[in-house]
């Protein structure tokens, strides 16, 4: 399991990553906000361990970053900051946990298996979607359409991922690129019109519901 830590204090990150690196953890460490919204942008982690106060971006920043460029990767606050109005504020955030400094490594380590729990359940669901004539296996990444298997390109799957697993919302053109291009992604938004259409063909052109000013949805 891949771990970025973003820790400015060096006291608490040092003997933290070797315990967690004993652990059999693969830790990444990042000393400040920036590079730590900087890594985990360009990174494939499977858990974010955050400082909330830290130099350069702050952890509620870096994750309210994280969240709005459609990055869903768990978010384990590690922070002094205990009171009531900033746990709330961190799990609001898009957080998944609150740890507050000093904690015990047991209590980091279940911690982190209860997260990776949730996570593995998230991805090992079969979504059904199109009145169950469409079926989305999520940990396998193959979608089944009146239970014939059908063949998706990574980012065709990544785009109908998102859509069916928010059934109901509208997402912007600028929304889709974001969650499955990427915030960095330099060409145009047309190219999501262009994958929509590749998606109809396979599927059926009534499984992706378009209206001028809302965007995308699938119902």
């Amino acid at each position: 399991m891949r771990l970025l830590f973003v820790e400015d204090d060096l006291r608490i990150a040092r003997p933290t990553v070797r315990a967690l690196t004993d652990a059999g953890y693969e830790v990444t460490l990042a000393t400040d906000g920036t590079q730590g919204l900087s890594e985990a942008r360009a990174g494939q982690y499977d858990v974010l361990l955050l400082d909330v106060m830290l130099p350069g971006c702050n952890g509620f920043e870096l994750t309210r970053q994280l969240r709005e460029a459609g990055q869903d990767t768990p978010v384990v606050f590690v922070t002094a900051l205990g009171t009531l109005p900033d746990r709330v504020a961190g799990l609001d955030l898009g957080g998944d946990a609150y740890l507050v400094k000093p904690f015990e490594l047991e209590e980091l380590y279940a911690t982190l298996r209860a997260v990776l729990r949730r996570k593995a359940t998230a991805l090992s669901a079969q979504v059904p979607f199109a009145a169950q004539a469409g079926l989305l296996d999520t940990r396998a990444r193959q979608v089944w359409w009146q239970g014939e298997p059908v063949g998706f390109t990574a980012r065709e799957y990544a785009l109908l991922e998102t859509l069916v697993l928010a059934r109901g919302r509208w997402f912007t053109r600028e929304e889709l690129l974001a969650r499955v291009w990427g915030p960095d992604f330099g060409g145009s938004l047309r190219v999501v019109d262009v994958y929509v259409s590749y998606l109809r063909r396979k599927l059926e052109p009534e499984v992706l519901v378009t209206s001028r000013g809302l965007g995308y949805r699938v119902p």
